[in-house]
């Protein structure tokens, strides 16, 4: 069915989230002008496109991840959208990283003048230790260069540390618009907020910032091809009120929203993919974002078993279906689509994809688009 528009909106989300603080972005950019005014669409869960492939992290299969080589690689290849994780530094600015802790992504360790920013937090209940974004000026961060995040697996990618800043959503909002013009199709964005109960006890929350960037953008439309992703609750009923661009919630196959944990609501991720969650679920969200066993599980010894009905309740629900993540190397594969015991060398992805693609899925996000392309073009022209 259509997404609902029902409002009844949580304590938590309407004391806790009005009172976030409204994070800037580093440049203002021209609105589009072809943008109509805010309305809700009327969603069709199934049937009415071709599936979506969204270049996860950009496309790191072949770039350093959240760069913007990596994003512009992504487009290139064909992605749907591309997809920054968002995080703020200290003085407020939206950037792209999968954590806020960078060691792990920068070099930010070789810079002695931040030797003493290495702290421990605690992030969504777990101690972490290392230099976290919201301790640094966006201006400090500039200094710092990306580094490949798995450097065993994907030595080639090696090559490119130290080439790259990390970028603002800003910049990257502007890349999406100069690649939409120059390859002449609209590439979309999916910005997933990332730890929002943190960075809203910190006085950080990001979501006002969201909202700001695409306001300003002439992107808060619903033909704006832009889905914003969180794995909480709170913040997408929050945005629901305030965006017309689809909103997707993101599950694990363990655990539970931080919000629900810290507002002692007993609910878990796997009670949000019951029939019954996921109705509940379609009242604020497009989009429903599993990970990959969550729709085809795999047994001990890391082969497939029978797929869930996930993805059909999903439908019944009137949601959408993304699923993360696909990558090509042997270690992240099924074992029946694994070439070789070497971790890092290509198995069957085709293979892998198709399985997916079967399920009903109306999307995945991947680390090398260019070959979930292959294989969608693949499954599409024996399906037709």
């Amino acid at each position: 069915m259509p997404r609902k528009r029902i409002r009844e909106i949580a304590v938590f989300c309407t004391l806790a989230f009005a009172a976030l603080p409204v994070l800037g972005v580093s440049s203002t950019a021209e609105a589009d002008p072809a943008a109509p005014e805010h309305s809700k669409a009327k969603r069709h869960p199934k049937g009415d496109e071709t599936i979506r492939v969204l270049g996860h992290r950009g496309a790191p299969g072949y770039r350093p991840e959240h760069t913007l080589a990596s994003y512009e690689l992504a487009a290139r290849m064909g992605a749907d959208h591309i997809e920054p994780d968002l995080v703020p530094t200290k003085d407020g600015v939206l950037v792209a990283r999968h954590e806020n802790e960078i060691s792990g992504t920068t070099d930010v360790a070789e810079h002695p003048e931040f030797a003493d920013r290495r702290t421990t937090k605690v992030i969504d209940g777990e101690r972490v230790t290392g230099w976290f974004t919201e301790d640094f000026t966006l201006a400090e961060l500039k200094t710092l260069r990306a580094t490949e995040r798995l450097p065993e697996l994907r030595q080639h990618n090696t090559v490119f540390d130290g080439r790259f800043e990390i970028p603002t959503f800003q910049e990257i909002i502007d890349l999406k618009r100069e690649l939409s013009r120059e390859l002449g199709r609209r590439i979309g964005i999916a910005p997933e907020i990332k730890h929002p109960s943190y960075f809203h006890s910190v006085g950080l929350g990001m979501e006002p910032g969201v909202v700001r960037a695409l306001d300003r953008n002439g992107l808060n439309h619903p033909h704006a091809k832009v889905a914003v992703q969180s794995f909480e609750v709170g913040n997408l009923r929050w945005l629901d009120r305030r965006l017309h661009v689809d909103l997707v919630q993101l599950v694990w196959s363990s655990g539970a929203p931080r919000d629900f944990v810290e507002s002692g609501d007993p609910r878990q991720y796997a009670d949000m993919v019951t029939p019954e969650g996921l109705r509940e679920m379609s009242e604020y969200a497009d989009w429903v974002a599993p990970v990959t066993t969550m729709i085809l599980p795999r047994d001990k010894s890391g082969r497939l078993t029978e797929p869930t009905n996930l993805v059909a309740d999903a439908h019944e629900a009137g949601l959408r279906v993304v699923t993360y993540t696909v990558r090509a190397e042997n270690t992240f594969l099924p074992t029946e689509f694994r070439s070789s015991d070497v971790d890092g060398a290509y198995g069957d992805v085709f293979g892998f994809l198709r399985e997916l693609f079967a399920t009903g899925v109306d999307a995945v996000f991947a680390d090398q688009p260019d070959l979930a392309l292959h294989a969608k073009e693949e499954w599409e022209a024996h399906s037709a």
